[in-house]
């Protein structure tokens, strides 16, 4: 689904098939809680790790006997796992706490019980104080390293009816012992996080502040989460991290870099495919792009944020790269791996940006040709470099105007890409009904287009198919199923080479 918000009231806008807003919550109840059991609305704001976070966290309370639920008049107790990375989401993230505020009071005054009220995550490390103390929106503060003192905390407010508070960050916390609940899956695709922090201190960036330094999980428990997907029926798992190609582990009596882990999970099993996100363009080593050529089910699908096109910009940002490196290794890509394609994270409007700086940007996206953008306006974030040592002097009206731009040339983009598929055969993963009709399926090709299509006699969620390519939007491509297949059959008859 392509999302062309209201400028005034959303950002960032999203290219890539099926995105879902970053401001838009994730809501869904692994299972009904059992009678008697205390009942927990989980909503979830932010990026694919906050709803892996969410994930761990209700692991942790289902092994303490609370249940899920997704309906609000349900709950027991209301916990928002946030983000921090936008002004726009603590805003959201605020109308709901002030909401879940409003059912506490009127619950108490009917004397229907409590509501407890809890903030999770990123937002919750950050705002604390306000939180707690000046708007009193909360019972509970649980930062991203805290979630295993959640029973604990929720015992401790419940008992005393006083806040509780636990946003220490840690050095070594992973949670590579803990199983998720998949609670927000097609039960075809799974997210596994990797790594936990940020060691990058990007301007813009308050993830470093809010989740601490880089620590990666021990390759053994990632495999063995893996492992347990496979065996469950996942065709699909992407690997998380802020920058996940910077993982490293050294615990498990070996150095393992980024690149053999995905070999490592790859071999699970030959109908297994393996994506990862987010990559830093400073990590992305031959060592990496080489899995991709050599493994037939590491998709060949990069997400390599370049933020902007303007070196001088790029600098000011602290990225550490400069636009001719970027494009150097987009060439290299290329080159090792043919048919790669690329998503990115790109901002308009960051700190001093001139209208030449802004048209580097649109240069580097019409050089890049990117399959798929998520494209925003810079919402400058407290106690970051960038609010420490540059003044947000782009109006707000400058900004949307220069986003408007990014946003139209990546459409063009997109729709032209998406047009010379046209008569392309691809391989299709099976997710799912689409959303228009349930006379159609959806599934992503390798390189993670969206595809619809009519429904085939025998095909199911979570099989493979070819699909001949038939049309286009900017956003989706339509077919139609000229057989179902294997992922080993198709990548055998494709010629690609698995590594041993």
């Amino acid at each position: 689904m392509q999302i062309l918000p209201d400028l005034d009231i959303l950002a960032p806008v999203s290219s890539a098939p099926d995105a879902r807003g970053i401001d838009q919550p994730h809501t869904v109840a692994a299972a009904p809680a059992a009678s008697g059991e205390k009942r927990v609305l989980i909503e979830t704001y932010g990026c694919q790790m906050n709803v892996a976070d969410s994930e761990l966290v209700a692991s942790i309370l289902g092994a303490r006997g609370y249940g899920l639920t997704e309906d609000e008049a349900d709950a027991d107790v209301v916990l928002i796992n946030t983000c921090a990375i936008r002004e726009k989401a603590e805003d959201r993230v605020r109308g709901r706490l002030a909401r879940f505020r409003a059912q506490k009071k009127d619950r108490l005054a009917s004397g229907e019980g409590d509501l407890t009220i809890g903030v999770l995550g990123c937002m919750a490390e950050r705002l604390r104080t306000k939180l707690l103390d000046q708007e009193k929106l909360v019972d509970l503060v649980v930062g991203p390293d805290a979630y295993r003192d959640l029973p604990r905390l929720l015992e401790e407010t419940g008992e005393t009816g006083q806040a509780a508070v636990n946003v220490q960050l840690s050095r070594e916390e992973t949670y590579a012992d803990l199983t998720p609940v998949r609670y927000d899956t097609n039960g075809v695709s799974a997210f596994v996080s990797i790594m936990r922090g940020c060691d990058n201190m990007c301007a813009f960036c308050v993830v470093p502040f809010t989740r601490g330094r880089e620590r990666s999980r021990p390759v053994t428990s990632i495999l063995a989460e893996c492992a347990q997907l496979v065996d469950a029926g996942y065709k699909e798992i992407t690997v998380l991290g802020q920058n996940v190609n910077s993982y490293h582990d050294e615990a498990s009596g070996a150095s393992v870099s980024f690149a053999e882990l995905l070999y490592r999970i790859s071999r699970l099993s030959p109908e297994l495919r393996v994506r990862y996100s987010t990559s830093h363009p400073k990590d992305c080593s031959d060592e990496l792009l080489h899995v991709h050529r050599e493994v037939a089910n590491v998709c060949d699908f990069i997400h390599l944020p370049v933020q902007h096109g303007n070196t001088d910009v790029l600098r000011r940002m602290r990225r550490t790269y400069t636009r001719e490196h970027y494009l150097d290794l987009i060439d290299r890509a290329r080159a090792i791996v043919p048919g790669v394609t690329f998503s990115t994270d790109i901002i308009a409007g960051f700190c001093g940006e001139t209208p030449e700086e802004h048209a580097d940007t649109l240069s580097l996206m019409e050089r890049v040709q990117y399959d798929h953008a998520f494209m925003f306006f810079y919402s400058e974030r407290p106690d970051t470099f960038a609010a420490r040592k540059y003044e947000d002097d782009v109006p707000e009206e400058v900004k949307k105007a220069r986003l408007s731009q990014i946003i139209a040339l990546q459409n063009s983009i997109s729709a032209v890409k998406n047009d010379a598929m046209i008569g392309r055969r691809e391989v299709v993963l099976v997710e799912g009904t689409s959303k228009r009709s349930d006379d159609q399926l959806k599934g992503r090709t390798d390189g993670n287009h969206m595809v619809v299509f009519d429904r085939a006699r025998g095909l199911q969620k979570g099989d493979y198919a070819e699909v001949l390519i038939t049309g286009s939007t900017s956003a989706t491509l339509f077919g139609d199923v000229t057989r179902a297949t294997t992922l080993e059959a198709a990548n055998a008859a494709s010629g690609e080479v698995v590594a041993i």
